[in-house]
């Protein structure tokens, strides 16, 4: 097997996602745009999307990093607008899109175009979260996106299996289609409620942080799997079992929690800089398949399916926000600062993304009575693609400056600083009691001088979140908060210096290098969070 394809589509990925933060534009745009310019590279060997792979190993870590660094809270207030968006969006967005390509296309059957439609329908995960990220929307905006992109795609993937089946003459019915879409949905969401629990009791009883990780790596594939097994869904279940594992990730050891942090975000990193440079790399596999569509008519046909699906989501949005507001005096008074504002940036942000290409490309190539072609696949794989790329380039480089346009109201961070330090003073006096407690026990006796330092790392923690609101140093324009980061650093830097000196000059040996190394970086990295 020849691996150095996969290495080259890592490491370039990464290299690009990386230098993208050092420029206005998103980390996905770029990716994409770079992956259609090196797909005509001589030489670039082709990457496929394979739905084997794509399905059951990248969605399930994207979906479960995503959705532990989620508000299960935040989530559970805004439930009403997610689900609208995730189960009522979709499935409009699929009868919608679908019936505009059966007009649009001669001799299309409904039943494959509605396969396109549940193709296209979901907003992608990723490129919702990352885009939100790099704008800086209003918290309850993201809330509902993050959520909507949680959930989207297991409504999707259902709708297209029941789309799939009748035009592959299976004999769908619509009843049949609700009925599997109901078992899919229970099914995941029981999955999940099944594995959270014991799968929280295992993180909490190993001790080990290196086993620790090792089980966090695999839950989403577990869940993944699990629920597909009984035919259920496996987005849900991981979203399930991810939304309660963030819930409640404060039982962890901290070890686990430390380290745990640090390897989801490299492998978010690496999994989403492949995946958005694997969309941009499909464009010759597309193109060569694409046959009598090739010229004027392709142009035609992903120009008219790229605007209906950007205006059935408006469609959709602009009702489903106002409509309950109407009949539910409950809602008014919640929602009461709602303006047009937050339902047109949600209703651009309608990114496609890699999920709708490995679904597209999980349709057969033949029908199942007769071994006919499926009808128009290529030209659905290629209107696939020109959607994503659509919606990736038009309405993910507009967006940051949409929502500049729309002036929303900034962060409070005075308010949001202010909270900070009256918890955190609350949690001093909490941790001075109980020291106090602790210390009247003459089993915990301790010299004077480590008591001191006790009451002084808590003391510490209490201050530095009010110093954040003091002023700026006259002479340096530095906060409190960055003079402590800073000579925290220097004095630490300093130490490091004199123990690399005694390894070189034989005095320590390397193992105990690593060891006062570690007991350093610890101690900077407690600096750091505690200045910030």
């Amino acid at each position: 097997m020849d691996v150095m394809p996969l290495l080259l589509l890592v490491a370039g990925s990464a290299a690009i996602a990386a230098a993208a933060r050092r420029t206005p534009v998103p980390a996905p745009l770029l990716l994409v745009a770079v992956g259609l310019v090196v797909s005509y590279v001589p030489g670039v060997p082709d990457y496929t999307l394979d739905p084997h792979i794509v399905l059951p190993l990248l969605l399930p870590p994207l979906l479960y990093t995503a959705a532990t660094d989620s508000s299960y809270l935040d989530l559970r207030a805004q439930l009403r607008p997610v689900a609208l968006l995730s189960v009522g969006y979709v499935l409009f967005a699929t009868f919608a899109v679908g019936w505009a390509l059966y007009l649009l296309v001669p001799d299309l059957p409904l039943t494959a175009a509605l396969v396109f439609g549940a193709v296209v329908a979901p907003p992608d995960a990723v490129a919702a979260t990352a885009v939100a990220r790099r704008v800086g929307l209003p918290s309850r905006i993201t809330t509902i996106l993050q959520g909507e992109s949680l959930f989207n795609d297991a409504t999707a993937i259902t709708a297209f299996k029941v789309a799939l089946a009748a035009a592959v003459g299976e004999g769908a019915t619509w009843a049949g289609g609700v009925a599997e879409f109901l078992i899919a949905a229970i099914g995941g969401v029981g999955v999940g409620l099944v594995l959270m629990a014991p799968i929280h009791w295992l993180r909490t009883h190993v001790k080990d942080a290196l086993p620790q990780n090792t089980l966090s790596l695999l839950i989403p594939f577990v869940a993944y799997a699990a629920a597909e097994q009984v035919h259920a869904s496996g987005v849900l279940a991981v979203v399930v079992v991810a939304l309660y594992l963030g819930h409640r990730a404060w039982e962890v050891d901290f070890a686990t929690r430390l380290q745990e942090d640090a390897v989801w975000k490299m492998v978010a990193f690496v999994l989403e800089s492949a995946v958005f440079a694997l969309i941009g790399l499909q464009l010759p596999v597309v193109l060569r398949g694409l046959g009598e569509y090739e010229g004027a008519d392709a142009a035609w046909y992903a120009l008219a399916v790229f605007l209906v699906v950007v205006a059935a989501r408006f469609v959709w949005v602009y009702p489903a926000t106002l409509l309950p507001r109407v009949f539910s005096a409950k809602i008014r008074e919640r929602e009461a600062n709602e303006t047009w504002k937050g339902p047109f940036v949600v209703g651009w942000a309608g990114m496609r993304g890699v999920v709708s290409l490995a679904i597209a490309f999980s349709i057969p190539l033949t029908l199942h009575d007769g071994g006919e072609p499926f009808p128009q696949r290529n030209l659905i794989l290629f209107l696939t693609f020109t959607t994503v790329i659509g919606t990736l380039v038009v309405q993910g480089l507009t967006l940051p400056p949409l929502i500049r346009l729309l002036q929303f109201p900034a962060r409070d961070t005075r308010a949001e600083t202010l909270a900070e330090a009256n918890a955190q003073a609350q949690a001093s006096r909490a941790a001075e009691r109980r020291l106090d407690e602790l210390l009247s026990d003459e089993r915990n006796a301790l010299p004077a001088p480590l008591v001191d330092r006790l009451r002084a790392v808590v003391e510490r923690r209490r201050n530095a979140v009010w110093e954040r609101l003091g002023q700026v140093n006259p002479v340096t324009g530095e906060t409190v908060d960055d003079t402590y980061r800073r000579l925290s650093r220097e004095v630490i830097s300093a130490e490091r210096e004199v123990f690399v000196r005694l390894r070189d000059g034989r005095y320590i040996d390397d193992e105990m290098l690593r060891t006062l190394l570690r007991r350093l970086d610890l101690e900077e990295a407690a600096a750091y969070r505690e200045a910030g």
